[in-house]
């Protein structure tokens, strides 16, 4: 089970990033604080980033992914027939690197806030 995110002192369960030139992507709390953090922000929900700074954070993200994609997979716990498959974080981060392409393209700024 996921566990609530504290920024704060409020628990975030889901993140929304949001612009103009995109459309909303909306991600559980861990996943996207850690993804944050990878463009270089503090973490901060909610919070944003200028138009200037999007293509700067586009960059340290996709090196950050890519080298999660190098390192190496951490054993399988066994799985029974209920269980979800995991999903890689390179794959959950595709989303927010096409929403912050298509904002660096349009020179927007890149917003997110806590779905409370």
């Amino acid at each position: 089970m996921l566990s609530p995110l504290k920024t704060q002192g409020i628990k975030i369960m889901l993140v929304t990033f949001s612009c103009p030139a995109y459309a909303d992507i909306t991600m559980f709390g861990d996943v996207a604080v850690r993804l944050i953090k990878m463009m270089g922000h503090s973490g901060t929900v909610p919070s944003a980033l200028l138009a200037a700074d999007v293509p700067a954070a586009l960059e340290r993200l996709e090196v950050a992914v890519e080298a999660e994609r190098q390192s190496p997979e951490p054993e399988e716990s066994v799985q029974g027939d209920d269980e979800e498959p995991r999903v890689s974080l390179p794959h959950r981060a595709l989303p927010l690197i096409e929403l912050l392409k298509a904002a660096a393209k349009a020179e927007c700024n890149v917003m997110w806030d806590s779905n409370q």
